[in-house]
């Protein structure tokens, strides 16, 4: 059974960091796609970044792009999302997800398994 457990939010202000960790286990994640969404209060559950668990390619949603990173440890079965100059519009749940497949999709609906979520803060 695939579990995954996310860890790292909290309280920032606006310009700080944070850096999110994912442990997943349960079955090898070699040929799936590992991504990080989020969900702020009456939004939709949007697209953050992807990472291909065996090549490390990475895929990110134009909002986070140059200030977010994606990373794994495929030692430690972890997914990393490093979050720089972070800003108020940032602030929302933060969701590991699984996707069964090895290519790329920005699609919530299109991955497998959820995590439980982290709230990220950001303060102006």
């Amino acid at each position: 059974q695939v579990q995954l457990v996310e860890s790292g939010g909290g309280l920032v202000q606006a310009g700080g960091s944070l850096r999110l960790s994912c442990a997943a286990s349960g079955r090898s994640f070699s040929g799936w796609v590992m991504g990080w969404f989020r969900q702020a209060p009456g939004k939709e559950r949007e697209f953050v970044a992807a990472i291909k668990w065996s090549g490390g390619n990475t895929s990110y949603a134009d909002p986070v792009k140059g200030r977010f990173s994606i990373s794994r440890d495929q030692a430690k079965s972890t997914v990393y999302l490093q979050m720089n100059n972070l800003k108020p519009d940032d602030t929302a749940v933060y969701y590991c997800a699984v996707r069964r497949f090895s290519w790329f999709s920005r699609f919530h609906d299109e991955y497998d398994y959820w995590g439980q979520g982290t709230q990220v803060t950001v303060s102006s």
